[in-house]
């Protein structure tokens, strides 16, 4: 039998940004809606310079911590919040949301946000959390965030705004990466 010699990997983008897009994709809740706030922030590549062409997408609970089980993520109708959004970044790698400040999923929970991101080079998504900077109590006993030394637990946070928004950057290498998560077992295998 001959040895069949595999095909090299494709990276995740920038070629997605054609397809994945749709209307209002970063709008959880139309802006303006009570209760809304804005998710914004830039990613940045290991050298420090914005990357203009990556995608992100967000799933999240409700601001009452329920996580929601309805459809209509790809066609939005300004009412219905489903938790899902994606937003493709703008050409100074610029991202920003429309949505909620996310409820903790339990007592005592830090609230957070998850987030996967794609972007040319990469060979798979990476994933990743946004938490919500005011609950210093529930960020210190989450098991994550205690799990990870200060300097890196604080690129998981995010800094509130003035007008009740939240900005958080994403740095995908370098000083100040993001820390990104792993989801496969201890055979490799994803779960």
């Amino acid at each position: 039998m001959s040895k069949l010699t595999p095909t090299p990997g494709q990276t995740v983008g920038p070629f997605y940004g054609y397809a994945l897009p749709y209307a209002k994709d970063r709008e959880l809740l139309a802006p303006g809606s009570p209760g809304s706030i804005r998710l914004q922030g830039t990613v940045y590549d290991g050298a420090g310079h914005p990357i203009p062409d990556a995608i992100l997408e967000i799933w999240q609970a409700d601001a009452d911590g329920k996580v929601p089980h309805r459809t209509g993520s790809l066609v939005r109708d300004g009412y219905t919040f489903t938790g899902f959004g994606r937003s493709a970044v703008g050409n100074t790698g610029d991202f920003t949301f429309t949505t909620v400040n996310p409820g903790p999923t339990e007592e005592g929970a830090a609230p957070f946000i998850a987030v996967a991101v794609f972007a040319r080079g990469l060979m798979n998504r990476l994933f990743t959390r946004v938490y919500l900077p005011e609950d210093e109590e529930a960020l210190a006993k989450d098991p994550l965030l205690s799990a990870l030394a200060p300097d890196r637990r604080r690129t998981l946070i995010a800094r509130r705004d003035a007008d009740g928004g939240l900005t958080w950057d994403i740095r995908l290498q370098g000083d100040g990466e993001t820390v990104f998560l792993d989801f496969s077992d201890a055979e490799g295998a994803s779960k």
